[in-house]
Order: structure tokens, then sequence, then C-alpha cells
């Protein structure tokens, strides 16, 4: 017996868009196969977009305040709870209003999504006492900031982004299970709003790779060894995503695009091979992205067997397109990374359509996703939200919301039903961008170009710097100081969005700046710290500060970006040439100094990290960029010195995170940002000691660029990663100037003892001489509470004086 059944060809593209026609036809003819098959095709080129990852914190940050709440007692599990579902929901909504095809689930995070997976596979280290079962809100957040008992686990950047993530601390004696079945339930939670998602977790390989042995655990312990332990985990959840009717699951595997041995190649393509028979029946994607996909890893990758996609960035890995033109799998989805996760500029669409139909012309155009090149969770929410911003830059400009549009209008202009206004509204929008005469200034050009002949080294060695600066400065030996900034109480914060906003008047403004900064002062000479900060309490942020006193630089409402757990950071956009028309720091820095007979640092932030740390212009070299940035960097350091501050902090704090991700561009990377670090200082006298600062992040593999750098002191970031900076000075490499590594963790509210402190002092001596070591925290103490940092720095100066007296009666 023959049925009849009905097709509507409304959704089709082309000509036939918006007509219904309907056929009648017998299920066994074969024209009813034609057309199943057909209308299945076209739908699915219709709609062939996909979304690596959303920004969790909301266009708002909502959930950083809800968190913030939650851990200060105000608010309950339940309340913060609500505030993310609330946040997961509508961001689902917003992506399925927008037509993406394939809807990421499981990108949303309390704190970070390696976090997420070090609950999922139940590898908590011993020291939180977990006792198995489901992981909880306690013993997830104390792995992440630490309670009043234990230190938070190590926290490092994540890859070459701003963003960072929580180290897994693993060894031979972890017992894994599935211990957090998040995934399973934001799929089903989202599946319940009715729409399907593509769950997403961080790959197995890339999980170990990103994790480091525990203490005790011998450095040398391959981490891959676990391999064979947590597959079994991986395919729990894989059987309980599948039983919950999940069609697709993506793998983030962004360490495939580092520079791999074959032993970590292996361990990849074991570790699918091992998962293969239980993702059958699942349609696979395993993701890339930050880089260039090495020809090799991109080889092995391609020719894994269960996976159906594969997800590449276009933008930061052009090379990729390369191999993906010389040989594709045939029938596999290539997931093409377009849209920039990491920026903020609007997608040259038709640029980016030329290259999808290259891409198609070689993969088959059924076979292309239009992507993200990252998650965007690197990028600002929703530029919709930002009613301040001049008309013509925001013009140029897409966010989060706006990328997720610009995906799926690529996507459909892919399969035939190009929205011709939007096109031509974005093409007119790059033009302005092209001609407009606030992008250029030639004198800036000039200068900049000029600085090619020189390596702007100082006149003499470090050592005879050190001696002139210490015959001016008469400090002790051991001597304290701290990195730069102290708490910002709500009522600073009142006090300069009032003044921002002209409700106070300029006079009041400075009058409370003025007190603020002599009761840090006064505090800091009860605590007898040797060279004092002034607290900056007239900054918001150490790059907005000063990107708002440069010329070339565009500031954001709410284009907030999240740094680490609920700390988030709004980077200022660079789109044009930089300069600086008057000083910045010099008032501040001068009425600090007439407080105070100690020496008061002035603090300026490098250009590297000012880089680094903004959105910058994708029309010319980064490097460019970066030297016109030290130019106006060196007018500051140099008026600062005329003024009288005889110790100038020029933080680096991001030199390394810019650090190229494949070996064969790194050297570029550090020569010239070296020398912008340079080209600030090398105008100063011998005596005038220049500080620079660094934190959260590996520094022995660039330990000799830091040196290059030339700067008299450095205080960076050790406490949190267990001293591993301590080791590169085990191993042999002479140090001359001055240092400081932090002696404790600020990014905890952990208090530690005079004892700790002392004995962390003591492991500095033991690798660094006495006549060069410094004493001071990791890291600015802005985000701390006064009564988290009194006891603190006051335990650290007596830490410091018992170690002098010890040293003193030791000679």
């Amino acid at each position: 017996m023959s049925h009849c059944h009905n097709i509507s060809l409304k959704q089709l593209p082309g000509s036939l868009s918006g007509v219904s026609i309907s056929i009648s036809f017998s299920k066994t003819s074969p024209l009813f196969s034609f057309l199943r098959c057909s209308f299945r095709r076209t739908r699915f080129r219709a709609m062939a977009s996909h979304v690596v990852g959303y920004p969790r914190m909301g266009p708002k940050r909502e959930l950083k305040f809800a968190l913030e709440s939650f851990w200060d007692g105000k608010s309950s599990a339940d309340e913060l709870q609500n505030v993310a579902a609330d946040l997961r929901a509508s961001i689902w909504k917003q992506m399925a209003d927008a037509g993406i095809k394939f809807i990421p689930s499981n990108t949303f995070s309390y704190y970070d999504q390696v976090l997420d997976t070090t609950a999922m596979l139940g590898a908590v280290p011993p020291r939180y006492s977990w006792n198995g079962g489901e992981i909880g809100f306690d013993v997830y957040f104390s792995m992440a900031r630490g309670n009043a008992s234990v230190p938070a686990m190590e926290m490092t950047k994540w890859f070459d982004t701003n963003y960072h993530y929580i180290v897994p601390e693993l060894g031979p004696d972890v017992n894994f299970s599935y211990a957090s079945h998040k995934a399973v339930q934001e799929y089903k939670e989202a599946k319940a709003l009715g729409m399907e998602t593509v769950p997403v977790l961080v790959g197995p390989v890339s999980y170990l790779l990103l994790s480091k042995p525990a203490k005790g655990v011998e450095k040398s312990f391959s981490l891959l060894s676990l391999i064979d332990k947590i597959i079994p985990v991986y395919k729990e959840i894989v059987a309980e995503l599948k039983a919950a009717g999940a069609t697709w699951i993506q793998f983030d595997e962004p360490t495939l695009v580092l520079d791999l041995d074959s032993h970590k190649l292996q361990a990849f393509s074991d570790a699918y091979s091992e998962l293969e028979s239980s993702l059958s029946g699942l349609n696979v994607l395993i993701e890339t992205y930050f880089a260039d996909v090495p020809a090799e890893t991109y080889k092995i990758l391609t020719s894994l067997k269960g996976v159906t996609g594969f997800g590449f960035d276009l933008i930061r890995g052009t090379k990729t397109l390369d191999l993906i033109k010389t040989e594709f799998p045939l029938g596999k989805y290539l997931f093409a990374g377009v849209v920039d996760g990491r920026n903020i500029w609007a997608n040259d669409l038709a640029s980016s359509l030329t290259t999808l139909q290259d891409l198609a012309g070689t993969v088959g155009k059924d076979k292309v996703v239009v992507s993200t090149s990252c998650s965007l969770l690197h990028t600002a929410v929703d530029l919709e939200n930002e009613t301040k911003l001049d008309q013509e830059i925001k013009s140029w400009l897409a966010f989060a919301a706006q990328k997720v549009v610009e995906v799926n209008a690529l996507a459909k202009a892919l399969s035939m039903q190009k929205d011709e206004a939007y096109f031509s509204s974005n093409a007119a929008a790059q033009a302005s961008r092209k001609s407009s005469p606030r992008v250029t200034n030639e004198a800036v050009q000039k200068a900049a170009a000029a600085l090619k002949g020189s390596d702007h080294r100082r006149a003499t060695n470090v050592s005879a710097r050190l001696d002139a600066q210490q015959k001016k400065l008469n400090l002790p030996n051991l001597p304290t100081t701290t990195i730069g900034s102290f708490p910002q109480t709500m009522d600073l914060r009142r006090v300069r969005r009032e003044f921002k906003a002209k409700k106070i008047s300029e006079d009041d403004y400075v009058k409370t700046i003025k007190e603020e900064i002599n009761n840090v002062v006064k505090l800091q000479e009860e605590l007898d710290i040797d060279v004092l900060v002034h607290g900056e309490p007239e900054r918001n942020d150490m790059v907005e500060y000063f990107g708002e006193q440069l010329s070339g630089f565009a500031f954001t409402v709410n284009g907030w970006v999240q740094s680490y757990g609920s700390r988030c950071v709004k980077p200022p956009i660079i789109y044009g040439d930089v300069s600086r028309p008057k000083a910045m720091t010099v008032f501040w820095s001068s009425m600090a100094q007439s407080m105070t007979k100690r020496p008061m640092k002035g603090m300026l932030t490098g250009p590297v990290t000012i880089l680094n740390w903004s959105f910058v212009r994708n029309d010319q070299p980064r490097f460019e960029t970066c030297y016109q940035i030290a130019l106006a960097i060196k007018d500051e350091v140099e008026d600062l010195e005329k003024a009288g501050i005889t110790v100038i902090q020029i933080d680096e704090a991001a030199l390394r995170e810019g650090l190229p991700l494949r070996k064969s561009d790194q050297d570029f990377y550090l020569k010239w940002a070296v020398h912008s670090f340079r080209i600030t200082n090398c105008g100063v006298q011998d005596t005038t000691q220049i500080h620079t600062h660094m934190c959260y992040s590996n520094f022995n593999d660039i330990i000799h660029s830091i040196i290059d750098m030339d700067a008299d002191v450095i205080t960076i970031e050790n406490s949190r990663s267990d001293e591993k900076l301590l080791s590169v000075f085990r191993e042999g490499v002479k140090y001359r100037a001055g240092i400081g590594p932090g002696v404790y963790d600020i990014h905890s509210p952990r208090i530690p003892s005079t004892e700790e402190i002392a004995d962390r002092i003591n492991k500095m001596l033991a690798v660094l001489e006495s006549n060069i070591l410094w004493v001071n925290p990791d890291c600015g103490l802005k985000t701390r509470k006064y009564s988290e940092v009194k006891p603190a720095l006051s335990n650290m100066v007596a830490a410091a004086k018992l170690l002098r007296t010890q040293l003193a009666s030791a000679k």
C-alpha cells in the first residue's frame, strides 16, 4: 500500500524562497527519495553556521556580580544558579534567533572551562579534602580561589590570550572518576528550552598537556601516560550525552596548534582511536584554534576515522588554508573559522566569502560550515550596549553578538541567500575605515620608522647603575616594596564615576584622590615599607588609564572581557596612530613624592602590555603599533625623571602572553617586544632606577629576553606557580639586576604568616644573591580588601627584617 506525503519547500533558497509548494507522491517513488535528500541537504546548507563558544559573563557582567555576591555570603547558591541559567538561556536563544545551526553548550563556566574538566574527571588535589560524589561549589571554588586553610591551584595564561585557566595538578596516583555532570545537565537544559546544542568538552589530550605534575611528583612525569585512565571517564560522558539525545559533540583540542613531537601526536591518535567505538552514532567535531595546525599534525588529525568535522582558525592560521586546499578528507565537514573570535573589528564579509567559496570548491559546498576562529570568550559581548562610542568608529566594530550575525550572514551567502543590504553596509564601513583621516598621523609614522637604526640600550651596564642608584637611594638589604595598586574601595570607584559624569568638580575630585594617596603613603610608612607607591586611586585599569590619555585609542562602556574567575577587563581599542598629547602621571606622582622622604615609584604600563591588553588595529603589523606606544611612554618616563621621581616602574605584565605559540615565530616577537621596552627608558640617567613587573606566566623559556630588557629591578609572579621561576636560577642562569619574585599570592584572600613568607625568601636566597633580592607581593593589591592587605604586608615586612637580621649575624 502506498502512502501520499506532502513536502513544503517554503524554506528553500533562491527564487523559491517564501513560496509554499505542496507535492503529493508515493513514498516508494524515486522522486520521494530525491526530494527528501535535496530538502535535507538544502536545509543543512542554508544553516551551516557554528560558534565555537560564547562569553559567559553576560552583557552587563551579570555573572561577575552574582559570583562576588555569593562569595561574600550575600546571596545563596540557588540565586547564583538562577543568574547562570538565565544567562545560558539568553545566549542559546540569541544564537538560535540569529540562525546558528550548531549552537555550543557547556561553554558556560562559573570560573574556568579547564577547572570544569578537572571537576568532570574528579581530579581534585587531596588538599581540598574531597570525599567523592558530585563536586559542588565548595570544592570547586576552593580549587579556584583557595580557602582559609589551603591555597588555590595555579593559574596561568590560556595560550597567548589574556584569559587565565586553572592548571590541573596530576600524578600517577590520581584516581579519575566522573564527578561533575555539568556537560550533560547543560545539554538537557537547552533541550528542555527547545534548543538542540553541541556539547563542548576540553579534549583529553589538550587537558593532559595543559596540566602539570602535582607537588611531590617527579617533574619528568609523563602527563600523557594518564591517557588510559581518563579515556574511560570520557566514554561515560559520551554515553550519557548520547543517551540524552546529543547528535554532535565538540572536542576542543587547541594544543594541536603547538609544536608537538611524534610521541604526543601518537598519544592524540591513540586517544581518539580508543574513543572511536564510544563515539559511533555521534557526529564528532575536533576544534583547534589560535594558530596554524602544523602539516604533520594536520595529516594525523584529518585521517582520524571516527571524526565527522574539523575546526580550524583561519584568521591566525592562514597557512592551514593551503593544507586544506592541498588535501581534505572526502565526505568530512570543514568548520571554517573565518570570523575573528579575538578582536572587535567587523569582518570583511566580501573577503571572507571569497575564502569560503574557494574552500567550498575544494571540500564541497555542503561540507563547509561557517564558524568563528575560536570561542568568542575573548571578545566583548554586545556592541548594542555602547551608546557613547563615536558613530564612525562604532561602524567599524563587531562584538560577540554581532559576530554571531556575521557568521550566519556568511553561511547564508555561501548557500545563495546573500543579504545584499547587510553586505553593502559592511563594505561601506570597511572603506570608511581605510580612508578615515583619524587613523593616520604622519609625524608618528616618521618617528616610529626612525627607530629602526638603534637598539636603544642604556649607556652603562646594570651592575654599575645599581651601585649609582644605591648611593642615591640608600636602601637596606632585601628592600621591600609593593607592585603598585592598593585596594580600590566602593567609595573610590564612586568618586571616579561621579567625576567622569561631571557630577563633582575637579577640585573636589583632586582633594579626594589626594586624601587617598596620603592615607596609602602613611600606611606604607607605618608598615615600614622601603620603596613606596601612591596606590593608583585615580586609575580604573592599568591599560585604560593610559589609553584614555593617548591619541589613537577609543573606549567602551561595557566592552568587558573575562580575564579569570569574576575578574573582567575592558580593553581599549587602538584604531589609529598613537601619540601622547601631554603628561599623564606626573601630577599625581609628584604629589605623592612630596608626602614622603622615602622613594616613591612612578607607575607606568609598558608598551607591550598596552598592546597585548588592547584590541589592536589589524591594518598594520603589531610591532609598528608597539613602537608608537613605546615613544609615547618614553616621553612620560623622561618627564617623571625631570619632576624628581628616582624610581620608575614600567609594567610589562603581558610581555610573555604575546609570545607566538609556534617556536619559529617567537624570536621575531621577542626582539621587537624587548626593543620596545628599552626604547621607553634608554634616555634616563644611571641614578634613575627602572623597575618592571611581570605576572602569571611561565618565564623560564624567555629568561634571556627578560635579561635583555635591561631593567634595573624586575618584580615577578612566583608564589602561585610553586616557585617554578626559581628553578631557572638553580639551573645556572646568572641574573645581575635586582629581582623580586613574589612572596605571596594576592589573588587569594588568604593571609600568609611571617614564617611562610620567610620560608619563601629563604628558598630565593638559595639561588639568588641577597644584594639583588627584593621582597614584594606577586601583583598589585587593587582587588583585595584592606583587612587582608594590612596583615599580609605587615607579615611580609616582618619576614624581610627577620631575614636581614639572620643574614647580618651569619656574616
